[in-house]
């Protein structure tokens, strides 16, 4: 989706509530050239009873491995884990695109404890 797509059909808020959107932070993350569009393997720690979950994310454009833990990050906890290429996606993290539709993360703007849920 871009900034030209139509807005989504409206939903209410008890839809928004099922996407459970949580802030972790990386803690590890390293270089996936063998999936088919370049990525990154990502482990985030979000905390509490979700734990360290694994996710891969096409952010080869803007992002390397080596500068993205400490960073915290956004992402849905309660999709079913996906399989990309031979590495289980257990995470979506959030991004936007940015004038090319190469992902930019989304996280907070100020450090804040893993775990916490979007509202």
């Amino acid at each position: 989706m871009n900034e030209t797509s139509e807005v989504a059909a409206p939903i209410g808020f008890a839809d928004f509530m099922k996407v459970d959107i949580r802030v972790g932070t990386i803690v590890e993350a390293e270089a996936y050239p063998e999936a088919r569009k370049p990525a990154i393997k990502l482990v985030i720690d979000f905390g509490g009873t979700i734990g360290r979950r694994k996710s891969s994310a096409q952010l080869t454009r803007h992002y390397r491995p080596e500068e993205l833990p400490g960073r915290q990050v956004l992402a849905v906890v309660n999709f079913p884990p996906r399989q990309i290429g031979k590495f289980m996606s257990e995470v979506l993290t959030l991004g936007v695109p940015d004038a090319d539709g190469e992902v930019v993360l989304i996280g907070p703007g100020h450090g804040v404890p893993e775990g916490g849920r979007l509202f």
